[in-house]
């Protein structure tokens, strides 16, 4: 297998015993100071001898700095995904995007069921962790009321919130097959134990893994592969189960100060030059092969013959250097930005539906937003007319984080980009003035119902411009934000 490039990381897996909660909190802080990134408990919360998992992780997240907390793994029968979804986004708020989640489908069913957890069959539980992960998500992600019907779990209206410091990753503990490939289709991270996926089996399931990405359309590279270990192994064997398996996480359970001392002190940076020594020995790829996120080209289609701009003034930066260093989180951030991007294209394609859909003379089906249904045409407008000022709102947020915050890292990182930054933001203030001129037409329109034609001709406008805007945006900033350090 290969390695996928990720940076490496460490970090311990810790007693949740209830009799040794001071000891583990201890190993916690010790485990900060000493450079891990990683804090992690197991999650049985039918263990009536063990600590409640988020109390323990808020208890060391709150009196450690830097390292990221998560359950290894969040029993998921046990703890209604809504209310995980919550509790992790508001302790990642708490400490400043210091959380990540690992996930579980569930085992051990007759003592869930003791706590009055459901006894689901395996391929039950791969369904309901499949939905899960869709109302977690969901959660996390700004928009109105939300509708999301499963099998296992729903939301009914829930109003999405509070919002993650950082982009939690969401870490899946899985050894069976239609387990590996939910992880290719939709996690984050891998996050198997050697007990029960020992290195000569790591090869197989990263191809279950792998050729699950790729059908949906993902990169491997996607997806970080974690590995909780005993400490029986050494260095050398790490270090190859990096670059030949794709292992960038070592999350080691400790019981005493002595193994975490020696594995932090010893084992870590060893690990790390021996890894650092053989990439730096492989012949350097082209940096745009390297990069691996792709952004997405503007096709040329224009639907108004109203032009605000001369795209052929805009400035391009500098070209990509063949010895550029891509870090995991700059080359997430990049993918991060074509995802927002792409939610703002879908959301444009709602409105313009909406707005045909009025033009037609028909009702609104919904199509935009699952909660508004068939309505008369008054209230189709009014719906829409909500609608239409909430995708506006979203769209300045968006420009107004990238002007007060990631433009200018991004300048301070890079002076050749200035020419570009300046002409983005330009831009902005233009696609903010066809913003105002939608919104009036909008107060027009709802007055006035003819007037919906005006309306389709500033969305048309607004069409042009934002599409254009996030294709240049994609094709000049994708690669310096996988270089340049960014801080939230």
């Amino acid at each position: 297998m290969p390695d996928y490039g990720h940076s490496l990381e460490f970090g311990v897996f810790l007693p949740p015993a209830a009799d040794q909660f001071a000891g583990t909190l201890r190993l916690a802080q010790t485990a900060d100071v000493l450079g891990l990134e990683l804090v992690s408990i197991q999650d049985h919360p039918y263990n009536a001898t063990f600590l409640d998992t988020w109390t323990s992780l808020s208890v060391i997240a709150a009196t450690t700095s830097h390292v990221r907390v998560f359950p290894n793994v969040a029993n998921l029968p046990l703890r209604p995904p809504a209310m995980l979804a919550r509790a992790a986004a508001s302790l990642d708020v708490i400490t400043g995007g210091r959380v990540e989640l690992g996930l579980g489908a569930g085992a051990f069913w007759d003592a869930i069921a003791a706590m009055d957890g459901r006894h689901r069959t395996p391929a039950e539980s791969v369904e309901a962790l499949e939905e899960a992960i869709t109302v977690i998500r969901t959660l996390w992600t700004p928009g109105r009321g939300i509708r999301v019907r499963g099998k296992h779990y729903s939301l009914d209206g829930a109003r999405p919130g509070p919002f993650p410091a950082h982009d939690i990753g969401i870490w899946i503990g899985a050894y069976k097959p239609r387990m590996l490939r939910l992880v290719g289709r939709l996690a984050d991270g891998w996050l198997p134990s050697s007990s029960y996926a020992p290195p000569d089996q790591l090869a197989g399931m990263n191809a279950i893994i792998d050729e699950a990405a790729a059908a949906a359309g993902r990169s491997p590279n996607d997806i970080r592969r974690l590995y909780n270990i005993d400490n029986s192994f050494t260095a050398a064997q790490l270090a190859e189960l990096a670059l030949t398996e794709g292992v960038s996480g070592f999350i080691l359970v400790v019981n005493d100060d002595g193994e975490l001392r020696r594995f932090a002190e010893e084992v870590a940076p060893a690990v790390r030059e021996i890894v650092a020594g053989e990439r730096d020995s492989r012949p350097k790829a082209p940096a745009v092969d390297r990069l691996g996120v792709i952004p997405t080209p503007d096709d040329g289609t224009r639907v108004s013959d109203e032009r605000l701009w001369d795209e052929s003034a805009r400035p391009t930066g500098p070209a990509p250097e063949a010895e550029a260093v891509y870090t995991p989180t700059g080359k997430a951030l990049g993918q991060q930005l074509i995802d927002v991007h792409n939610h703002l294209r879908r959301e444009l394609n709602n409105v313009r539906s909406l707005v045909k859909r009025v033009a037609d003379g028909t009702l609104a089906a919904g199509a935009a937003r699952s909660e508004i249904n068939t309505m008369t045409m008054r209230q189709n407008n009014w719906a829409m007319g909500a609608y239409c000022e909430s995708y506006c709102r979203l769209i300045t947020m968006h420009h107004t984080h990238e002007d007060r915050s990631l433009y200018p890292q991004l300048r301070a990182g890079d002076e050749r980009l200035g020419p570009v930054l300046d002409r983005l933001t330009e831009e902005h203030h233009v696609i903010h003035e066809v913003l105002e001129r939608v919104d009036a037409a909008l107060v027009a329109m709802v007055a006035e119902p003819k007037k919906v034609v005006d309306l389709q001709d500033a969305v048309d406008v607004l069409t042009d411009t934002l599409l254009s805007h996030l294709s240049y945006e994609e094709r000049e900033l994708v690669e310096p934000m996988a270089r340049i350090p960014y801080h939230y």
